[in-house]
């Protein structure tokens, strides 16, 4: 199978090990990966902050540069909750635009999501010896319905314990400018995220959304600096076996 990445702006810009290790991911399925130079936002920022116009602009761009591939898979959800369900809403009543985003909504996938239910692989090769947390992020978990998907790849990784976080449904504060206009707030929150990590007592928190891995990890590293926050890909695929 062509497997087109969508790698999103937080990846490119600040994480770039994510976007490397969900690419190595895939071509470990078996799936013939592809990266589109020309790809760029999928419009979510301008899409939350209220510019519609701005965001559309953004969205033509993606649904041609993506629209002839069979799949587009990204280790971003909320960039995919994006193009799957807010694309259709910006383009209602655009008979030129609105079926080509209905379309290519239905081909967009979520890494885990692609990954378990349309590979059907869970088992990727990965040895890790210790205690991995999972926090649910709000877009791959209410937007997208994913949370057994992640829990069953972490799972099949050898030596590795899923335990059980205190609050592991609860956002962790970030909701992109959330963050920014309510900072105040958003510290809070993301306080009892990592109290609720650091009392898991587990070595790893995993996630595979890239917003809540800048709060959450940017805070561990201040505050908890022994203990480590990946991507899902990153962590997957940084304790594989090579072969």
């Amino acid at each position: 199978m062509k497997v087109s990445l969508f790698i999103p702006c937080t990846v490119d810009l600040l994480m770039p090990r994510v976007g490397i290790a969900a690419y190595r991911l895939l071509e470990r399925t078996g799936a013939r990966c592809v990266y589109h130079e020309e790809q760029t936002c999928c419009g979510q920022a301008f899409f939350n902050s209220g510019f519609l116009g701005k965001a559309r602009r953004v969205a033509r761009h993606f649904v041609e540069v993506f629209e002839n591939d069979d799949v587009v898979v990204s280790p971003c959800g909320s960039c995919v909750v994006m193009v799957k369900q807010h694309y259709p809403e910006l383009f209602a009543g655009d008979a030129a635009w609105y079926g080509r985003a209905v379309d290519l909504s239905g081909r967009v996938y979520e890494l885990s999501q692609f990954l378990v239910d349309v590979m059907g692989v869970t088992d990727l090769g990965a040895v890790f010896d210790g205690a991995v947390a999972y926090h649910e992020s709000c877009h791959v978990l209410r937007g997208l319905g994913v949370s057994d998907e992640p829990k069953r790849l972490i799972s099949a990784v050898r030596g590795a314990r899923l335990v059980d976080m205190d609050g592991a449904q609860s956002c962790c504060g970030f909701g992109g400018e959330f963050s920014v206009v309510y900072p105040d707030i958003s510290r809070e929150i993301l306080k009892d995220k990592v109290a609720a990590f650091i009392g898991s007592k587990a070595d790893v928190l995993v996630l595979n959304e890239p917003g809540c891995l800048l709060n959450i990890g940017g805070y561990v590293r201040r505050h908890h600096p022994s203990r480590r926050v990946m991507h899902l890909a990153e962590f997957l695929d940084t304790h594989s076996r090579r072969a």
